[in-house]
């Protein structure tokens, strides 16, 4: 159903995180991420306690703080958004760093950084531990639309192949001695993304019909039937339940 070979995301290894079952892992994610999300942002101590669950999911999952770290990159633009939201959002201001900011502005970029991180991080922490292909049977196992999950599928699989196919024209390009340096090249990268849809277009019409010539009717046959045990449902939501335990205390404290 996936991609052949492991996603740069994912890190091999046989630690008892990577041997949950898809599903069971797709549940306690989904379930920290609300709790976190339903927590009160002026509950600092919250967020850092947060931050200490997954840092022990990760220190079980032998998933080191670099590798986690560098693929925390992905939220740098709503970092941006938010270090931008105390000079714009109105209200009662105040001084920061001899910065005149909003105090609203302030809880709002805070709690989109540290929600956001904690939500990004332990995304990164699933994929990390868990293969592509996995996941997609995981998501067939919790009954997610069929549609949705071949759509899923094959945009995980043929995502690297186009990507393949612009990398080769863009060294056909440099062949020529092209170099894009400003905006009157802008065209040529406009045609080379036109010649790109039309590639992948084609290349799709011909991969559905060498599915369809080997029998495809619309659904994708389930090759591994997933189960998991009550023991490994338990060690699955031990992370959202323990969160929601801190949920509540920031609700009530």
């Amino acid at each position: 159903m996936g991609a052949g070979h492991a996603h740069r995301l994912y890190r091999h290894g046989h630690s008892p995180v990577h041997r949950l079952p898809p599903h069971c892992k797709l549940v306690a994610v989904l379930g920290f991420v609300v709790v976190v999300v339903s927590t009160p942002r002026e509950a600092l101590w919250a967020f850092a306690l947060y931050a200490v669950l997954l840092a022990a999911v990760a220190a079980v999952a032998r998933v080191p703080a670099g590798f986690l770290l560098k693929r925390l990159a992905i939220e740098v633009p709503f970092v941006a958004f938010a270090l931008l939201m105390p000079f714009v959002v109105p209200g009662e201001q105040t001084e920061l760093l001899g910065l005149t900011v909003s105090v609203p502005g302030l809880w709002g970029a805070w709690n989109v950084l540290a929600k956001g991180t904690l939500g990004v991080a332990a995304s990164v922490l699933l994929a990390s531990t868990t293969e592509l292909r996995s996941l997609l049977l995981g998501l067939q196992r919790l009954r997610l639309p069929p549609l949705l999950v071949q759509i899923a599928s094959f945009m995980l699989r043929y995502g690297d192949v186009i990507t393949d196919e612009l990398r080769r024209m863009s060294i056909a390009r440099r062949s020529r001695g092209f170099e894009a340096r400003g905006v009157r090249h802008w065209g040529v990268l406009a045609k080379t993304a036109g010649a790109l849809f039309i590639r992948s277009y084609e290349r799709g019409e011909r991969v559905h019909l060498a599915m369809v010539s080997r029998g495809y009717t619309g659904t994708m046959p389930v090759i591994d039937e997933v189960t998991a045990s009550r023991a490994q449902w338990a060690y699955a939501c031990a992370l959202p339940v323990l969160a929601l335990g801190v949920c509540l205390l920031g609700w009530t404290v």
